[in-house]
C-alpha cells in the first residue's frame, strides 16, 4: 500500500488529505484566522468555578466557553506541579531548574477538588479535547510533549514502552537506553516508531522535547496574568505527519505553499533524511485537490447519503448523543444464492466503507450501525471479524461489539475534536438562493464584463479565472475560442483554470499572487 499526503494551503484555511492507494481515507481542515484550542496546547489557566457535585472545576483558558477539568485529571503529581509553579513564578528573572524540584506525595484518587484547588488559582493545563458542540475544551494537568519516538512527561518517574512492540529483547533494550538518558524528574513513554532506533536518535529527540518544556515553563514564569498560551502544538500538517509518517510507505507529500512546504520538508528531513525529497512543492495552475482527485472524492464521500458498490448506500446522521448509520441495499439485484448471501455481501461492503468513513469524518463517541438482518450466526460473526480487521489501521482508540439480536453493531471511538463535516450541497452562485437566474447563455458575456472592469477600471492585467470544468472547456475549445478573443482584446494575462470545487455557473478571480479578488455580482450591485 502506498500513501500520499496532499496539503492545500489557502488564505483562510489549511486542508490536509491522506490518500491510500489514491483513495481518500483521512481529511482535516483547520481555519487559520480563528483562535485554535488544538489538542496538545498548554495554557496557564485560572480556576473560574469549583463544581463539588461533579468533583470538577471550570478553568479560563481564553476559549469562548470555560474549559472543563475533572479532579482525576489533575494527575497524581499535581502537588509537585503546584509547588514548582509557585517557585517559578516567585522569581521572574531566573528559572528554577526542575531537576532541583521536590517531589511531593501523590494526590489521592478519592480526594476532592475543593481540597486541591481554590477559585482564582493559576494552574498549568493541557487540552485533551477540543471544544465540541456546546462544550468547552477538556483539560488535564498531566502535561506531555509528544515526539516521533517518545513522549516526555514532566514529574513522571518511570519509562514505559508501547505495548505494540512485542519482542521482549527490544522492549528491554529500549527501556534501558531511555532510562540511561532520561533527565531527572521526567518520565518517558517510548512510542512504537522507536523500535530499532539507536540511542543517538532517541537522545536527539529527547533534547528537543526537553527544550519545548523549558520554553513552556519560561512563558508561564513571565506571564503577567492568566490565561496565557504557553505552548502551541505544531501545525496540523506537521502533527499529522508526526503520528502517521512511515518512511517505507510514503510516495509523496505535496504542498502548494512555500512556507508550509519548508516546514514539512524540514520535519521530514529531521526524522527521515533519506525521504526529504518526497516532499514536493506543487506549482501547477489546476487547484492541487483537483489535480489529485481529492475534490471529487470529498463531494462523493460526505453528506447524509454515501454510495458504495453496486447501488448500496449508507445513511449517516449525527445526533447530540451518537452517530447513527443505516445500511441499505438500494436498487441492487439479488444475488443468485438468495437473500442471505445478498445481505452478507451488502453488509461486508458496508463494513469496508464504514471503517473508511469513521477515519475520514473523524467520527467519535458512540456509533450505532443498523446492518441488514442476517439469519446465520456464521455470517454475523464474519461481519464482526471484517469490521475489526478494517479498523486495525485506525489510530484512534476504539471498541467494537458483536451484532446484537436486533442486528445492531455498537462502536465507541475516541473523540478529541468535532467530527469533520463537509457541506456538499451548493447554493446557486447566480441567484444566491433566490430561485431566479439570468439566462445561462449570457454567462460568458457576464464574465467578459468582469474581465473588462478588471483590466480597464481596476488595472489588473494578469489574473486567473476559476470556473467549473464544463465552462472552462466551453471557453477554451473551438477556433477562434472565447479565450482567444479575450486574449486579443485584453492581453495574454487572462488565464482560465478549471476548478471542480465550483458549482456550474460559479466563478472566482485570483491575482498573479493567487490572492482572491471579490468580483461577485451581488456585492457589485450594492456599490
Amino acid at each position: 500500500m502506498t500513501s500520499e499526503v496532499i496539503i492545500d494551503v489557502q488564505p483562510k484555511e489549511i486542508s490536509i488529505a491522506l490518500l491510500e492507494d489514491q483513495k481518500l481515507v483521512e481529511y482535516q481542515n483547520e481555519k487559520r484566522e480563528e483562535a485554535s484550542y488544538s489538542v496538545g496546547n498548554i495554557y496557564l489557566g485560572r480556576v473560574r468555578k469549583l463544581m463539588p457535585g461533579l468533583n470538577a472545576c471550570f478553568v479560563e483558558v481564553g476559549s469562548e466557553r470555560d474549559a472543563f477539568l475533572h479532579y482525576l485529571d489533575l494527575g497524581t503529581q499535581f502537588s509537585s506541579y503546584e509547588k514548582y509553579l509557585k517557585q517559578v513564578q516567585s522569581d521572574k528573572k531566573k528559572l528554577y531548574p526542575i531537576a532541583k524540584a521536590q517531589r511531593l506525595p501523590d494526590l489521592p484518587k478519592e480526594g476532592s477538588v475543593q481540597t486541591s484547588l481554590k477559585q482564582g488559582q493559576e494552574i498549568l493545563v493541557q487540552v485533551v479535547k477540543e471544544p465540541i458542540s456546546t462544550k468547552g475544551p477538556r483539560l488535564t494537568c498531566e502535561l506531555s510533549f509528544a515526539g516521533r519516538y517518545m513522549v516526555l512527561i514532566p514529574f513522571g518517574d518511570k519509562v514505559s514502552v508501547s505495548s505494540k512492540i512485542k519482542k521482549g529483547e527490544e522492549r528491554t533494550r529500549l527501556k534501558q537506553l531511555v532510562q540511561s538518558i532520561r533527565p531527572k524528574n521526567f518520565g518517558v513513554i517510548v512510542r512504537t516508531s522507536a523500535e530499532g532506533k539507536r540511542v543517538a536518535e532517541l537522545d536527539a529527540e529527547l533534547k528537543v522535547l526537553l527544550k519545548r518544556w523549558e520554553e513552556t515553563i519560561t512563558k508561564a514564569q513571565k506571564a503577567s496574568k492568566a490565561p496565557q498560551l504557553c505552548f502551541e502544538e505544531t501545525g496540523r500538517a506537521v502533527a499529522l505527519l508526526r503520528d502517521i509518517f512511515d518512511a517505507s510507505t510514503y510516495d509523496g507529500i505535496y504542498v502548494n505553499d512555500e512556507t508550509i512546504f519548508q516546514q514539512v520538508q524540514d520535519y521530514v528531513g529531521l526524522i527521515a533524511p533519506e525521504k526529504r525529497e518526497i516532499v514536493k512543492l506543487y506549482t501547477g495552475t489546476v487547484p492541487i485537490f483537483d489535480n489529485f482527485s481529492v475534490t471529487k472524492q470529498l463531494k462523493s464521500s460526505f453528506g447524509r447519503t454515501v454510495n458504495y458498490k453496486r447501488g448500496a448506500y449508507l445513511i449517516i446522521q449525527h445526533t447530540e448523543a451518537m452517530h447513527v448509520v443505516d445500511v441499505n441495499s438500494g436498487n441492487r439485484t439479488r444475488a443468485e444464492n438468495g437473500q442471505e448471501a445478498n445481505a452478507l455481501e451488502v453488509n461486508l461492503g458496508a463494513a469496508d466503507e464504514l471503517a473508511r468513513q469513521l477515519r475520514l469524518r473523524d467520527m467519535g463517541g458512540i456509533i450505532v450501525v443498523d446492518f441488514i438482518d442476517m439469519n446465520l450466526a456464521e455470517d454475523r460473526q464474519m461481519l464482526y471479524e471484517r469490521m475489526c480487521k478494517n479498523m486495525q489501521t485506525d489510530r484512534a482508540r476504539h471498541n467494537i461489539l458483536p451484532l446484537s439480536k436486533f442486528g445492531l453493531m455498537q462502536i465507541t471511538r475516541q473523540r478529541v475534536r468535532p467530527a469533520m463535516d463537509v457541506n456538499v450541497e451548493e447554493t446557486c452562485p447566480t441567484c444566491f438562493g433566490k430561485g431566479k437566474i439570468k439566462s445561462s447563455i449570457l454567462f460568458t458575456d457576464q464574465l467578459e464584463s468582469k474581465i473588462d472592469r478588471m483590466v480597464r477600471k481596476i488595472g489588473i492585467r494578469k489574473f486567473y479565472l476559476h470556473v467549473h470544468p464544463y465552462v472552462a472547456a466551453y471557453i477554451n475549445q473551438g477556433f477562434p475560442s472565447i479565450k482567444l478573443k479575450w486574449w486579443l482584446k485584453y492581453g495574454f494575462g487572462v488565464h482560465v483554470v478549471p476548478s471542480q470545487k465550483l458549482a456550474f455557473l460559479q466563478y472566482e478571480f485570483y491575482d498573479k499572487n493567487r490572492q482572491f479578488i471579490d468580483m461577485q455580482e451581488e456585492i457589485e450591485s450594492n456599490t
